[in-house]
Order: structure tokens, then C-alpha cells, then sequence
């Protein structure tokens, strides 16, 4: 049995340009939740990538879900897939990959493994996954849920949400978060660019951060 949900509201352009501006691993200075676990990594070596979640539910090895979903994805969309558990069979091949990238999709996210990896390069297409598998899932016509709230990565993950994804990592923002997140990310950005001036220019890094003076007043 399939479940098929409306597709979300698209996030402004002007959050996507924003968040596009943003390093996951910056946001991880001052945020510890919404990032997916470790596990899920990119399978391009530099990257980045924001959009509007869709998500998927596609259990054991049924794919035909994702099939049907290449019908409905539009640019800017970015497609989350929770497997249920599945660490064995790849839903996402190289058909998709090409699809996708067609459809102007603006990557993936698969809670799983994913197959036809040298596609991702040659298409420039950002995908994230726990890596690659020969063993493909079918179009079994069993069952599967399209845009409801998902589990992939340790997060709970809403059609609609905010998708900021790097070589470091995924996010995952609600869209009243995105312009709070950016904004203090963009400005420690600014600051660090600063500071590596400063390094540059023959200042202490452990003077300039504090470190130094933490380290002697307990020495």
C-alpha cells in the first residue's frame, strides 16, 4: 500500500541563496542537533547544496515509490529517503541519478546505501548516503510513503524543511529557522576570515582565542 502526500511548499529563493553561503561545519559551532549522524557522507569530494526536503519512506526492497516521485520533483527539491533499516540494498542508481538531474533536483539524501556511484560525478549531482552497494531494490509494487515526517540519520526530517548539506555534513533546518542559522553563521564566517589575517599577519592563535591565558592561569 502506497501513501502519496501533497508536495510541500517550495522555501523562498532568498533562504536557499542564504544557506548556500553557509558551512555545515560552522553551523556546528554553535548548533549540536538537527545534523544526521556521521554515517551518512558525501559521494562528492566538494560539494554544497540547499533545498526544500521531500521525503520518502521506502521499506525492505521496494523502490517503486521513487520511480513514481521523479514525476512530481522540481528544481530546487531535495529528496530524502528513510530505508527503514535497509543498510543492504541501493534504491538510488544511476537511472535516478540522470533523472534527477534532469528534473534540476537539488540532491539526495538516502538513509541507506546507493549504487552507480561514478554517476554522482559525472553528473555533478550531490548525494548523500552510507555508501555503495551492487544489490538493488525492485519495483515490487508493495508499499511506501511519500512526504511524510521521516527518521533518516538520527533526525526527524519534514516535506518542507530546510536541506543545507556540505562535504562535512547534513542539516536539517525548519524554514523559520533558516535566516537565524544563516545570519550567525555568515557572521563567524566573516570573523574567521579575520582571524586568519591575523595569523597570517604573525599573531598567536592560542593569544588570540583565549587559549593561552585559560592554560597558564591553571598551569
Amino acid at each position: 500500500m502506497y501513501q502519496v502526500n501533497s508536495m510541500p511548499e517550495q522555501l523562498a529563493q532568498a533562504k536557499i541563496d542564504k544557506l548556500m553561503q553557509v558551512e555545515t561545519a560552522t553551523v556546528g559551532h554553535f548548533l549540536h542537533a538537527n545534523f544526521l549522524d556521521t554515517g551518512i557522507r558525501s559521494m562528492l569530494p566538494r560539494v554544497r547544496a540547499a533545498g526544500t526536503a521531500v521525503t520518502l519512506r521506502l521499506p525492505h526492497a521496494d523502490s517503486t515509490l521513487l520511480h513514481y516521485a521523479m514525476d512530481h520533483i522540481r528544481p530546487g527539491d531535495f529528496v530524502i529517503i528513510d530505508r527503514a533499516g535497509d543498510t543492504r540494498h541501493a534504491c538510488w542508481g544511476g537511472v535516478i541519478t540522470h533523472t534527477a538531474a534532469r528534473k534540476k533536483a537539488a540532491g539526495a539524501v538516502v538513509d541507506g546505501p546507493a549504487t552507480d556511484v561514478a554517476d554522482f560525478e559525472r553528473h555533478g549531482f550531490p548525494m548523500w548516503c552510507r555508501g555503495p552497494s551492487p544489490i538493488t531494490t525492485k519495483l515490487l509494487g508493495v508499499s511506501g510513503e511519500m512526504n511524510i515526517p521521516v527518521s533518516v540519520g538520527g533526525v526527524v526530517v519534514n516535506p518542507g524543511d530546510a536541506v543545507l548539506a556540505d562535504e562535512n555534513g547534513v542539516l536539517i533546518l525548519s524554514p523559520d529557522e533558516v535566516d537565524m542559522v544563516a545570519d550567525r553563521a555568515i557572521q563567524m564566517q566573516a570573523r574567521e576570515v579575520e582571524l586568519l589575517k591575523r595569523i597570517d599577519a604573525g599573531e598567536s592563535l592560542p593569544t588570540i582565542s583565549g587559549a593561552k591565558a585559560r592554560v597558564e592561569a591553571d598551569a
